[in-house]
């Protein structure tokens, strides 16, 4: 099984709620670490312009490329459920392996702080609240319900097939875990 996320781009406002509740979640105090991301995208000129928003985090990819670039092994996705998470104790920082899982992610999902030689850190689907029985906090978060998550499977038959969007496209290398209902 292969858990991802549905993104709603017509229903986002960029309202930024999925972000600030996962920085409050996971405690991030450093700003430079975005692991939900929201990325407003204009389209057009005046007087027809379009105004329209997508929230990106890591996609959970099939076949993640920053797992194969990490040189220590510290990058793996879970069996159970396709989640990527990180060993911490085992990623070796920004400053001594030149952040190569971040080069290789076509999405930018890999996050480093900008302390002295910090640990990669992603998305983890909040892994601690799916244990408890609970949506990841953006998803949750989110007044709009642009987002939701579960396994890709069910979300493709309730959702469709739709794997690209503006302001994303899809890798057929990485094969990332996310659906959309694209605002135009």
């Amino acid at each position: 099984m292969q858990i991802g996320f549905y993104f709603d781009q017509s229903r986002c406002t960029g309202c930024y709620a999925c972000v600030i509740a996962c920085r409050d979640w996971h405690d991030i105090k450093d700003t430079s670490i975005e692991l939900r991301k929201i990325i407003p995208l204009e389209q057009g000129k005046y007087p027809d312009v379009k105004l329209s928003y997508i929230s990106l985090s890591c996609n959970h990819c099939k076949t993640p490329a920053c797992k194969e670039a990490c040189p220590v092994e510290a990058i793996s996705k879970k069996d159970e459920d396709g989640i990527m998470v990180v060993d911490q104790n085992v990623c070796l920082g920004k400053d001594r392996c030149k952040m190569f899982c971040k080069e290789a992610c076509p999405y930018d999902a890999p996050q480093f702080g900008e302390a002295e030689n910090s640990k990669m850190q992603l998305c983890t689907l909040c892994v601690d609240r799916l244990a408890d029985n609970k949506n990841p906090v953006c998803v949750d978060a989110c007044p709009m319900r642009a987002l939701d998550f579960g396994p890709i499977d069910e979300l493709k038959k309730k959702y469709g097939e739709i794997n690209e969007a503006p302001g994303f496209v899809h890798s057929k290398q990485t094969k990332p875990s996310i659906i959309f209902k694209p605002r135009y």
